[in-house]
């Protein structure tokens, strides 16, 4: 395991657009008071009266919401809707209560949201040990990353394949824990998530149904069919993480009432339960899929990276690069004593090789095996500069080839 050092400057992170309109309500003439009003409801809010078909009273949830209410106008019927809607979002700016950001997020960049809800024991006043929300966004971040991986492709084991896109894809995601550390809330950006949010919903709920089938039946068939919806080892995976060390498990998916419901998507989705027994068929099923994925025949295109064999001669071990060809970030191949030679001499040069083999599900999709027909392959100057530089920063990779272990 490679770890970085303390001192190491990290790489800035793209900040979600919701950033930037936190501190500063939207524009009241940038709002949909029915979206208000709908977001208001999901997150506890209160209805309590108000002129009917003008304006409703809301309160915040919780004990200490009676001192507070928001005015919010049904529609722009009237002359002062603009007005209270104005009032409205900064008194929600100006709000005590977490669900107040958390509707000023939504506002700010329509999302479809994700909660988890973890049924564990709490200590006094209702609050959880800190390992248990700890749990909870480890588990969550496993099944965002699975639903990812399944919008981008249907695989029973992904290992390191999409994973690269599929981590970028998250980026933009908020997530924000719920009073007590049992619950978590992923806000998931519509215009680059929703195929995520979908597909991990049709995900879940092809789980639910397999595993009912398998517990019904004994058998384990209906979990090759879920392959499709995107249920893969990752997904089971990440559920065992949730439901483990719980008496239960729930995860509910809520589209972005200023987008409205995906196609072919319920309103209001159902919320997908899982409970301890369900963890034996997820075991089952996480070991089925990832020793029955198969090898991929691929051609690869990738730089050396790295050179080691036990001698002078004979065949020796490459690491490239990959440039194209899967969407794996490294493979590594053994190569005979001339394909070995021919790596080398490319790698000097700076230039990346082609070859022929199969990605192997053992390990990640990390090793191509029956490697064949390694040739180098011209790329344009700036390329080439940039593979240089790559090589001149990282000689040491190449002294090995030339080094008996």
């Amino acid at each position: 395991m490679t770890h970085r050092p303390i001192d190491e400057v990290l790489r800035p992170v793209r900040p979600h657009p919701a950033e930037a309109f936190w501190n500063d309500p939207p524009a009241p003439d940038q709002v949909d008071p029915a979206v208000l009003g709908a977001l208001l409801r999901r997150h506890g809010w209160q209805r309590r009266g108000g002129a009917a078909g003008r304006y409703g009273r809301w309160t915040p949830p919780g004990p200490g919401g009676g001192g507070t209410s928001l005015l919010v106008p049904e529609n722009r019927a009237f002359p002062d809707s603009d007005d209270l809607l104005g009032e409205a979002l900064v008194a929600l700016a100006r709000s005590a209560s977490p669900s107040a950001r958390d509707v000023l997020l939504a506002l700010a960049v329509p999302s479809d949201e994700i909660h988890w809800w973890r049924d564990v024991p709490t200590g006094p006043v209702g609050a959880a040990p800190w390992t248990v929300e700890e749990r909870t966004r480890g588990a969550a971040r496993q099944m965002l990353l699975a639903g990812a991986l399944a919008a981008r492709a249907r695989a029973g084991y992904y290992g390191a394949r999409h994973r690269r896109a599929a981590g970028a894809s998250l980026e933009n995601v908020l997530v924000g824990a719920e009073p007590g550390g049992r619950g978590l809330t992923a806000f998931v950006p519509v215009t680059t998530g929703r195929p995520l949010a979908v597909r991990l919903h049709e995900a879940l709920c092809a789980a639910r149904e397999a595993i009912d089938y398998q517990r019904a039946t004994g058998g384990m068939d209906a979990f090759d069919a879920a392959v499709e919806a995107g249920v893969s080892h990752e997904l089971t995976e990440s559920l065992v993480a949730l439901v483990r060390g719980t008496e239960g498990a729930r995860i509910t998916v809520e589209w972005s009432p200023a987008a409205g419901v995906p196609e072919g998507g319920a309103n209001p989705a159902e919320p997908v339960e899982f409970s301890p027994g369900d963890l034996p068929v997820l075991r089952e099923a996480g070991a089925r899929y990832l020793r029955e994925e198969p090898s991929v025949p691929v051609r690869l295109t990738g730089a050396v990276v790295r050179m080691r064999r036990s001698g002078p001669r004979g065949a020796g071990t490459v690491r490239l690069r990959v440039i194209a060809g899967a969407e794996v970030p490294h493979v590594r191949m053994t190569l005979d004593e001339e394909a070995y030679r021919i790596a080398g001499q490319a790698h000097i040069v700076g230039l990346p090789v082609r070859v022929h083999g199969r990605l192997e599900s053992r390990g990640g999709f990390r090793r191509l095996t029956d490697a064949t027909g390694v040739v180098p392959v011209q790329v344009d100057e700036a390329e080439r500069d940039r593979l240089m530089k790559s090589l001149q920063e990282n000689l040491d990779f190449f002294e090995e080839a030339c080094s008996e272990d």
